[in-house]
Order: structure tokens, then C-alpha cells, then sequence
């Protein structure tokens, strides 16, 4: 299959080349110093791929039974993406806008009706995908995640901590389970599926994204890791590196894998008016209303700021402060994390895309710290 994005450089480049090597200095201090073993990026403009390098290692080799070989990273390795999923459900969720099938006014029970139980039955869609529906904390247990029926049954059952619409309070992982069922609803495909016809397979993506891990791609798997001073590598084996279930699962708020340039790739398409290489995914007034503000200069709790939430990515906006996207970045420029490991971006006066994905999982604050410096450096190179 080919890839969507030309692997040409064009005359002229947006971007100062020598400047970007200071982004590469920095991730390779980054890796010296032990704060992530392995590391991707990507840089794509206007159709573009202008850049994409893996540093380090994708496997350590060292620490536990399962992780007996060092392997470098590269450019085909796949990266839990976390929380950056949220933007693959968020696009499939746009194309069933486009096709009629939903509406973000719409409420969640009009298509789960035994969700409206424990008094959600005014919660919308966009209430959903914003992070305000009311339950941050609600949970499906792991052992219920290959039994979508079960699924369906415990976010009916889910119970609010505050009025829906209230409040912003991230959703880690509850909201996007809720999202995914209606997603089957309207649909009746494995939401895993829907994503991946809705969305992987029409950009041409289905060789660097995944909703779930399928087990021939095991070997490209970049193991995860998080810090650990006891471990002569610094780092230590995270359980989503061995685990099958999560793996397989494809968790709607954070279950996905892909490779930095598909990544890159994906965020094109939106920068595009909804189009990537010839294929028209969306409609322009679809990303006009879901790549805006919808909820103002509210604090999101969770992030202790104002994230300007979008049906999906949030925006940048004008605040001191923000997360991920880089304090130099324009108000308009939108994007997504992966928690204490990544973060993708799009900046619509420039027509570049961005996506760093790293695998150990690090805590704050060096992590948005680290984010927004890296950020910061693209911007820097940018002519």
C-alpha cells in the first residue's frame, strides 16, 4: 500500500533545516540522559513529508523476562498512542456527521436509550467529546473490554459526580467508552472496526495506525516504559508492553498505535479542508464546527487551564498558558497528547503538521515542559 504523504522535499521548504537540528539535539539529550529510551517524529506540509527520524531504542533489552533484546527504534515501530486515539474517534465520528448518521446535539440516549438511567438523559455528544458529560472517573473494567455487550450495559449504568454541561473535567477514558457504543449503534460494526473503515483505511493509513494492536504487528511494537532510579537503565517495563488484552482492546480513549508519520499524516488531511491525497474524507463545514472552541476560557479541572476544547483536539487560544501545543504556537493551531509520552499537532497559518511520539511514560511537570520546548523548536524553523 502507499503511503498518502509524497516523501519528497519540495523546493522551496518551509522549514530552516539547520534549524531543526536543534530539535534533534535536544531529543538525543533527551535519550543521553535517560528520560526516554526511544523516540519518533514527523513533519509534514502541504501533501509534504518533510522529515521523519526514530532516536534510540524501541526495546531496551534489559529489566524483565519479556524484553530480552535491545532494538533500535525506527521509522516503522508503533507507538502506543494513549490519549491521541481520542482524534481517531473524534474523525470517524465526523464522518457519521457528514453521513447523517449522528449529530453532535443530538442527546446519548436517543441512540443508547439505557443510558438516559441515573439521570443522563440530557447529555449530548458534544457534552461527550468535550469533557463535560459528568463522569470523569466512571470505569469499564478490563476484564469486560473484549465483551461489548457488557460494555454496553456498565455505560448505561455509569452515574454522574456533577450536572452534566457544569463543569470541563477531562474524561480520561470514561467519555470515549460511551462514545464508542454509540459509534456501534449507528453503525453496528466493533467500534474498532468502524474506525478503521471509516477512517484508517479511506486516507491509505492501514500500514502506521491501528485500533489495537493486531498480533502480526506485534514485532513492530516499540516497547512502553516509565521511570525507575532502582533500574540500571532508568526505565522500567510498563504492562501495556506484554499485556494482550490491552493491546487487543483497542480502549477508545487510549488504546491505539501508530507510527509518527501516519500520525502526521492524519492531521494533513485536516489542514487540507478534510482531504488527503486525492481522497475527500470530510466536509469543510464538519471540520469548521468541530475544530473550534466550544468551551471558551472555562478551566478544564483536570488541567488546572483553559484547554479550549474542540469535538476532539483542543486549540491553543490566547492563554499564557497551554499544554502541548507550544507557548509560540498561534491561537488557531490544534492538536492532542498521549499522557506522559507524546503529542500531534496541526497549524493552519503554516500548513504544517507535527508528531512526537516518545515510550516511557514521564511525570509532570518535565513533561509539559518538554512539550512545549519541543513545540517551540519547530516553530522556531519554520521560515
Amino acid at each position: 500500500m502507499t503511503f498518502p504523504l509524497k516523501q519528497t522535499t519540495p523546493d522551496p521548504s518551509p522549514v530552516h533545516p539547520d534549524k531543526l537540528q536543534h530539535l534533534v539535539s535536544l531529543i538525543n539529550t533527551h535519550i543521553a540522559e535517560h528520560r526516554y529510551p526511544g523516540c519518533q517524529i514527523a513533519l509534514a506540509w502541504h501533501g509534504h513529508l518533510l522529515l521523519n527520524q526514530s532516536f534510540g531504542l524501541s526495546r531496551i533489552g534489559a529489566g524483565h523476562t519479556a524484553d530480552t533484546q535491545a532494538v533500535p527504534c525506527a521509522n516503522h515501530d508503533l507507538f502506543l498512542l494513549y490519549s491521541n486515539t481520542k482524534i481517531l474517534m473524534a474523525t470517524a465520528l465526523w464522518v457519521l456527521n457528514d453521513q447523517g448518521k449522528l449529530r453532535f446535539s443530538d442527546r446519548v440516549a436517543e441512540h443508547l436509550p439505557g443510558f438516559a438511567a441515573h439521570d443522563k438523559q440530557d447529555i449530548t455528544l458534544l457534552q461527550l467529546i468535550t469533557h463535560q458529560a459528568g463522569f470523569p472517573d466512571a470505569d469499564v473494567p478490563t476484564s469486560l473490554w473484549q465483551d461489548h455487550a457488557r460494555i454496553l450495559q456498565t455505560v448505561c449504568e455509569f452515574e454522574l459526580q456533577w450536572t452534566p454541561g457544569s463543569r470541563v473535567h477531562y474524561h480520561g477514558l470514561s467519555a470515549h467508552w460511551v462514545l464508542a457504543m454509540v459509534m456501534e449503534a449507528v453503525t453496528g460494526w466493533d467500534f474498532r472496526d468502524a474506525v478503521q473503515r471509516l477512517v484508517i483505511a479511506p486516507l491509505g493509513l492501514e500500514n502506521d495506525v491501528f485500533m489495537g494492536l493486531p498480533e502480526a504487528q506485534s514485532d513492530r511494537l516499540a516497547f512502553l516504559y516509565e521511570p525507575d532510579g532502582s533500574e540500571a537503565t532508568g526505565q522500567r517495563l510498563r504492562d501495556e508492553s506484554i499485556n494482550r488484552v490491552w493491546q487487543t482492546a483497542g480502549v477508545p480513549g487510549g488504546g491505539a498505535y501508530g507510527t509518527a508519520r501516519g500520525m502526521a499524516a492524519l492531521y494533513q488531511m485536516m489542514l487540507n479542508g478534510g482531504q488527503l491525497n486525492g481522497v475527500q474524507l470530510l466536509s469543510t463545514d464538519t471540520l469548521a464546527f468541530a475544530i473550534q472552541n466550544h468551551t471558551g476560557e472555562r478551566t478544564d479541572e483536570f488541567m488546572g487551564m483553559p484547554m479550549h476544547r474542540g469535538l476532539g483536539p483542543h486549540l491553543r487560544g490566547t492563554t499564557a498558558v497551554i499544554r502541548g501545543l507550544g507557548s509560540d504556537a498561534p491561537a488557531n493551531a490544534f492538536g492532542h497528547g498521549g499522557v506522559g509520552t507524546s503529542y500531534c499537532w496541526a497549524d493552519p497559518n503554516s500548513g504544517v503538521s507535527f508528531a512526537y511520539l516518545t515510550n516511557s511514560r514521564v511525570p509532570e511537570p518535565w513533561h509539559s515542559q518538554r512539550l512545549n520546548e519541543v513545540s517551540n523548536m519547530v516553530y522556531a524553523a519554520l521560515k
